[in-house]
């Protein structure tokens, strides 16, 4: 008993150890200013996204250690203003600093290591030297590297080269050498490039015109692999790829591999048009909801155009086979195909003055028109959501006279039950349609009062339509206080999590972790978070 004291707090010390470090105000400039690489996460000590992300930020803290690659955390409720000033808007919000006036956000997955290997690359420059002694380990140092084979005179190759690195440095390693036998050895002529990948076959040697954009689409394409697997880790980089995405949903691991063996004809036929991947439908089979598949019928196929949100389902009474699919997916490429559209009834008529848009009438009421057009996709089940609509309401009266109603349109849309053209990765999102721009809407960010969404519209519509709008006073009890602005901090984070069953970004341990977190154990929010993406 007489050694339970020293024991216990020895064991407390080594419990405490840790290699994020910890900073606050009058600390932080200063560690910028001794390191020259720094990984930072502002966070809230509720936050349930910053929980499930502690173990794993340690985990890269300890390891980039080596590699002189300080990870540094600062509490944003107690360092308010330091957070303000760097622009921390969510829970946890990540950046990547190079002295004080370098800053750029983490474009990684939160996991150990995605952060090793986005920081390892941050570290090198962007082309590395390659020589006949290193190049073998440099092959390996990530799951995908580039490599470019050309003459120490060539000039052009070279400045392409360099330029397509330094805008995809965060994605891959870039290596290069002027070293003639090396490119003899990779089986290239100079100039030459090769990229090396840690699956599939290993590598892809790039055969186009050595120009940047025939690379970029080279590097992308090829490190992909050939039937992949869609997860919290992967999702994103599919989103962002560019091609259709054909998923494979079943249950368990051993089908999953005897559907991908079977695909992977097609897979390597429509290599550069298509993207295949394997799903686990037990964990992510709600997913299947939203490619207007039945989430209990497995396993199924489905084709997803990224890009505009088109969904594909394949007949899950049908048998899934190399033919079958074959012919389907051939189908789809050569236009022959309808997308799926999901969509509640048109209202016969519109009740007060929010628009109620459907997916059957979205093209009419938000594009094809001369409006300013506002809209909000929502979900019944968001408590931000709720909160928000007596104001959007208010918000639409504005805009309710003859005069304004010619000009501006305040609507909205269930996300939940309407598929509209936008991946909806959180809820409420809220965009600008401006007459004559309907292709390149405006995402709202700001606060949700009703002045600053009029503000908006006025600012960024094409009629710049200024509606009459007399704020009410605030009240002492009102004002911000810390608890509101933590709460505000973690919209993002929060809506996030509560919209995992229609929006694929969050595991679901995470999701609930995170609402249990921002609703303070609501039985009726965490009953909507479900098996998701």
């Amino acid at each position: 008993m007489r050694y339970s004291v020293p024991l216990c707090g020895l064991l407390a010390s080594v419990a405490l150890a840790s290699d994020v470090h910890d900073l606050k105000t009058d600390t932080f400039k200063g560690f910028l200013e001794e390191h020259d690489l720094v990984l930072a996460e502002f966070f809230a000590p509720w936050c349930g996204h910053c929980k499930a992300l502690a173990p794993e930020y340690e985990t890269a803290a300890t390891t980039l250690k080596e590699k002189d690659i300080a990870l540094v955390k600062v509490d944003c409720t107690e360092e308010q203003e330091l957070c303000q000033e760097f622009g921390v808007e969510g829970y946890p919000t990540l950046k990547v600093f190079r002295g004080t006036e370098s800053i750029t956000p983490y474009g990684g997955q939160r996991n150990a290591d995605s952060i090793i290997s986005f920081m390892t690359k941050q570290a090198l420059p962007a082309v590395s030297d390659v020589t006949a002694d290193t190049i073998e380990e440099f092959k390996t140092a990530d799951k995908v590297v580039l490599v470019a084979y050309f003459a120490a005179d060539d000039k052009a190759s070279n400045e392409t080269f360099n330029s397509v690195a330094n805008k995809l440095r965060d994605n891959f390693l870039f290596g290069a050498t002027n070293d003639a036998a090396l490119a003899k050895a990779a089986g290239v002529e100079q100039p030459g490039l090769v990229l090396y990948k840690s699956f599939d076959d290993g590598k892809d040697v790039f055969t186009e015109t050595f120009d940047a954009e025939a690379i970029e689409s080279f590097a992308k394409v090829a490190s992909t692999p050939l039937i992949g697997e869609v997860g919290p880790e992967t999702y994103s980089g599919y989103m962002a790829a560019g091609l259709p995405l054909a998923y494979i949903f079943a249950e368990t691991v051993e089908e999953r591999e005897e559907l991908a063996k079977e695909l992977k004809p097609l897979a390597l036929k429509h290599k550069g048009a298509v993207n295949f991947a394997t799903i686990d439908a037990k964990a992510f089979g709600q997913h299947a909801g939203n490619l207007n598949l039945k989430a209990d019928k497995f396993p199924a196929f489905a084709i997803q155009k990224t890009e505009k949100n088109q969904k594909y389902p394949y007949d899950q009474e049908a048998k899934i086979t190399e033919t079958d699919i074959g012919q389907f997916v051939d189908d789809f490429l050569a236009g022959k195909v309808e997308p799926s559209v999901k969509s509640e009834p048109i209202p016969e008529t519109q009740e007060g003055p929010v628009a109620v848009v459907v997916a059957k009438n979205y093209e009419e009421v938000v594009i094809n028109n001369d409006k300013d057009v506002l809209v909000e996709f929502y979900a019944p089940w968001c408590g931000h959501c709720k909160a928000l609509a007596p104001k959007y309401e208010e918000l639409a009266g504005l805009y309710a006279s003859e005069e304004f109603s010619k000009l501006v349109t305040v609507a909205k849309v269930d996300a939940t039950a309407n598929d509209v053209p936008d991946e909806i990765q959180g809820f409420p999102t809220i965009k600008l349609f401006a007459a004559g721009k309907k292709d390149s809407p405006i995402d709202y960010t700001g606060s949700r009062t009703i002045e600053d969404l009029a503000q908006f519209i006025k600012d960024n519509g094409s009629h710049k339509v200024e509606a009459a709008f007399e704020a009410p006073q605030e009240s002492a009890e009102e004002s911000d206080d810390l608890p509101e602005q933590a709460a505000a901090a973690s919209e993002k984070a929060s809506e996030t999590a509560e919209g995992v069953t229609e929006s694929v970004k969050s595991a679901a341990s995470e999701a609930t972790e995170a609402v249990k977190s921002a609703a303070g154990g609501d039985d009726e929010n965490i009953a909507d978070i479900h098996d998701e993406l």
